[in-house]
């Protein structure tokens, strides 16, 4: 029989200043819940919204902790170490972008320097065209696919955050995007977070996962956990979703290394 491999690799620590839990605490939690890989994913350190992420100052600590754990849970639990890193050209460091992982994950939070997905800057979305700003956003989702320095995309739609929705359709918007993540062998992940959002759906949407099935991008789980109680958070609803539209297998990673696991 085919052993089934539960994942959740996109997590946070108290170290992004606003998270809240211990890295024992949300790795007891996977195990309760039958995870089998679960990754640590801080926010990196950049020279930008310094407040929302790691310092750059903590970064051993941070690797340390993970690494800890790892040897500490062996027999219980795989843990792995990666980055969420914010796309933000000119800010990006070499010491992320080149540091001893299992994967980063390149997630888009700015437009222009604009946090649109922050409650505190939601007045950014007033006097603005929807369809402009979901453009934008998916133009830079492609720039960092292009740029070839990431394993991961992060929450692809997470723009549909507040529901502000495009009158175009989406799956328009998104499509050099989801052609140039392919390009780079970039895994996409499903990811849980949205369905405590405003939004109350899956990022991505059902429509792009269907285009990125048809595409052939490989998939990952995340609950991009920010707290011990979301952690799996809505794992077997994210899973069915995938299922439905015919994945069977999903990615994990080991040293940036890609490896299919059923699930």
């Amino acid at each position: 029989m085919n052993h089934t491999t539960r994942i959740d690799l996109h997590n946070h620590t108290t170290r992004c200043n606003h998270a809240e839990g211990t890295v024992d605490e949300y790795i007891q939690r996977a195990i309760e819940l039958g995870i089998d890989i679960f990754g640590f994913s801080e926010h990196a350190p950049m020279d930008f919204d310094p407040h929302y992420r790691l310092a750059m100052n903590e970064m051993d600590d941070y690797v340390n902790d993970v690494l800890h754990a790892k040897e500490k849970y062996t027999n219980e639990i795989e843990i792995l170490l990666g980055y969420e890193v914010d796309w933000l050209p000119g800010h990006m460091d070499d010491r992320v972008l080149k540091a001893k992982v299992d994967y980063l994950i390149g997630s888009v939070h700015f437009i222009d320097k604009w946090s649109f997905d922050n409650p505190e800057f939601i007045g950014g979305w007033k006097n603005k065209d929807i369809d402009e700003i979901w453009t934008a956003y998916f133009e830079a989702t492609e720039a960092m696919a292009n740029s070839g320095k990431f394993d991961i995309i992060g929450h692809l739609d997470l723009i549909k955050v507040f529901k502000y929705l495009p009158k175009k359709d989406v799956r328009l918007l998104a499509k050099s995007a989801l052609e140039a993540i392919k390009k780079a062998d970039m895994v996409l992940e499903l990811n849980a977070a949205g369905l405590r959002k405003p939004i109350g759906e899956i990022y991505p949407s059902k429509p792009l996962l269907e285009m990125a099935y048809e595409m052939n991008i490989p998939i990952t789980f995340s609950s991009d956990a920010h707290a011990v109680d979301q952690v799996g958070f809505c794992y077997d609803k994210v899973t069915s979703l995938a299922k439905e539209i015919g994945y069977t297998k999903a990615v994990t990673f080991k040293g940036r290394d890609k490896q299919l696991v059923i699930f």
